[in-house]
């Protein structure tokens, strides 16, 4: 299981949850697997951040499907006892 932090998107991506209020971050689990990987890039408008959270073997695996569809850049990365967590910034792929 991964938990993803989301900051930074554009209004044209974020959720319209509650009218007139834009969060500034949104948070989801996911449970990689191979039957869900990108097999080509994904039109993105403008860039954002995300921070995969969880074992290292599924952080892993969502930043390989990552760098399928977007432009990775990594910004950073703790990694704990049994834990990984990666900064990365997303942007559409040239």
């Amino acid at each position: 299981m991964v938990t993803v932090s989301r900051t930074g998107a554009s209004q044209h991506a974020a959720p319209q949850e509650r009218p007139g209020s834009q969060p500034g971050a949104w948070a989801a689990e996911f449970e990689p697997t191979q039957e869900r990987i990108p097999t080509r890039p994904t039109s993105l408008e403008g860039s954002f951040t995300v921070t995969p959270q969880g074992g290292a073997v599924a952080v892993d695996q969502l930043y390989e499907a990552l760098r399928v569809a977007f432009a990775v850049h990594e910004r950073g990365t703790a990694s704990g006892d049994q834990e990984k967590e990666v900064d990365l910034q997303l942007q559409r792929k040239r």
